[in-house]
């Protein structure tokens, strides 16, 4: 049966569950969707290409300059998403099964008690859901496409990770083959149709709730056909960290070799050049989904989210390409909103997170936020422009290395524990690019300290009001007050959950920092990967 076939059926039933009374005040609540591209970053020029994005989300609303993921990897970061928790607490580490990507045990411990789970049981949305979901959802070993997680009435979910042809969707549990025929293949393409048919055939009676997941940008770059000749004359951004030696850094970041080959850098200026093009489909997408919320009378009353799952970094600090990393490039995101309240043309510097969209969609359905267990808060507040709202200056980043038990066949030189190693068998992961900061933005202090799980215990330090690119790691010449402090609350932060991840940082006035709980605490300083990512 089609997904049309599927919508039409269901006006009838709402009909005959709602009394009028209540359909009223159910169509009330503001309706929700949420896009979120993957792989797009904000600090190279990712948002230049959305050119109908940015004048029907970003000049009707709000721009949130200051946003970032606790986790510069797709699966980590998209479970951030959906429960509204850092990954010590949703314990998605990785985008593999033993990483816990949709995993048997995801599926038991957090799905059940994400947003879009809460949304439906519990606030009387329709909610939809079409694209990427996590890089292993579809995996025979966790049930298969055959699995439709709580909390979605709609489901068209593609297998495993992005691609643009040759995919199998999940729709409502049953497996659909797309080939490669660009009318009715071309994923960005399809998830815009199902959107329509969606808005085209869904209940009036019920407030909805969608989240849009494209592919792009994220390899393989396919472009639509009439997208293949865009921007021919655009390469990635030569800026102060673009192929330079990452001196003063782990190890990882080292060993990339510096200068990059020519054929390096035209690996990564074409991948930059496809990627943008990619995006334009998004536009056209974005564009599609504003028309037909227009015509159906629904645009008023919606709000519209647009972000990315992480960046991406094309030839910083000679690493060709790929994402992971904890500098600025892989970390920090685009999150755009319009709706209901909010006023056009805003720009918002305060310091978010992608953990806070769950809180944010829950407290817009009205739903008690104290009943969950979620680490972020609701932006809200920042929506409406409220006065002296108290807001955080930092927020946890957290990563567990990848790699192989055995040399990669590629660069058998390497020995074991690294992976992604290409080209020129650079690698972009280890089993050891373990690492955990405090990324704070307060009135006196632009600031990201990190520690490493190796035997080294390496840490970094930046200073970003004077150092924006993060050249040079200053953790060796900061004052050690700073450092001790810093080094507490990443402890601190490590162990929070809920309520408890929005307590007052170190430059905050609220802040108490007592130099011999340091060393009570000891132990969790010792133990925090191992314990925490299991």
């Amino acid at each position: 049966m089609s997904p049309a076939v599927l919508l039409r059926a269901l006006p009838l039933a709402v009909l005959l569950l709602l009394s009028p009374a209540r359909a009223a005040r159910q169509a009330r609540r503001p309706n929700v969707v949420l896009i979120l591209t993957d792989d797009q970053d904000v600090c190279l020029g990712g948002m230049t290409p959305l050119k109908k994005t940015n004048a029907l989300i970003a000049q009707m609303g709000i721009t949130f300059v200051n946003a970032y993921v606790p986790s510069a990897l797709c699966c980590p970061s998209r479970a951030s998403i959906l429960t509204g928790k850092y990954p010590h607490n949703h314990h998605v580490v990785n985008n593999t099964l033993e990483g816990n990507c949709s995993s048997k045990l995801w599926q038991k411990i957090q799905e059940p008690y994400t947003f879009p789970a809460l949304l439906k049981a519990m606030c009387g949305y329709q909610t939809f859901f079409a694209g990427k979901y996590l890089n292993e959802y579809g995996a025979e070993d966790a049930g298969g496409v055959g699995h439709v997680p709580p909390g979605w009435s709609f489901w068209y979910a593609l297998e495993k990770n992005s691609k643009y042809y040759n995919y199998t969707l999940s729709v409502n549990g049953k497996a659909r083959r797309h080939g490669e025929n660009y009318s009715v293949d071309y994923l960005t393409d399809v998830l815009a149709n199902m959107s329509l048919d969606f808005l085209e055939y869904k209940s009036n009676f019920e407030p909805f709730f969608m989240m849009i997941a494209t592919p792009a940008p994220h390899s393989p770059w396919t472009p639509a056909p009439q997208y293949t000749k865009s921007f021919q004359n655009v390469s990635a951004p030569r800026n102060s960290n673009f192929n330079i030696h990452g001196k003063n850094k782990h190890w990882l970041i080292r060993q990339a070799k510096t200068p990059m080959t020519n054929s390096s850098i035209q690996f990564l200026d074409d991948a930059y050049r496809k990627r943008w093009q990619t995006l334009l489909s998004v536009d056209d997408l974005i564009e599609k989904l504003v028309k037909k919320l227009e015509a159906n009378g629904e645009l008023d009353n919606t709000y519209i989210f647009y972000t990315s799952d992480n960046g991406f970094h094309t030839g910083q600090f000679s690493l060709p390409i790929d994402k992971r990393q904890l500098y600025e490039f892989d970390i920090k995101v685009p999150l755009l909103v319009r709706g209901p309240g909010i006023k056009p043309n805003q720009i918002n510097k305060m310091l978010v997170a992608n953990i806070d969209l769950g809180p944010t969609i829950l407290d817009i359905a009205g739903y008690d936020l104290n009943k969950t267990q979620m680490d972020g808060m609701s932006l809200l507040p920042l929506l409406r422009g409220e006065k002296n709202v108290t807001w955080r200056s930092d927020f946890l980043v957290e990563y567990q290395g990848e790699g192989y038990n055995g040399s990669d066949p590629t660069c058998p030189g390497l020995g074991p524990g690294v992976t992604h190693c290409f080209p020129d068998c650079v690698c972009e992961d280890s089993y050891n690019n373990t690492y955990a900061c405090v990324r704070t933005l307060s009135a006196s202090w632009d600031l990201q300290y990190c520690e490493f799980d190796d035997r080294e215990v390496f840490v970094e330090v930046y200073n970003l009001t004077a150092d924006p690119h993060q050249i040079n790691n200053i953790a060796k010449t900061i004052d050690q007050e700073i450092l001790e402090k810093m080094n507490y609350r990443l402890m601190m932060l490590q162990s929070c959950s809920g309520a408890t991840c929005r307590t007052p940082g170190v430059f905050d006035p609220g802040y108490r920092f007592d130099p011999r709980l340091m060393f009570s605490n000891h132990g969790l300083r010792a133990r925090r990967f191992s314990a925490q990512f299991l």
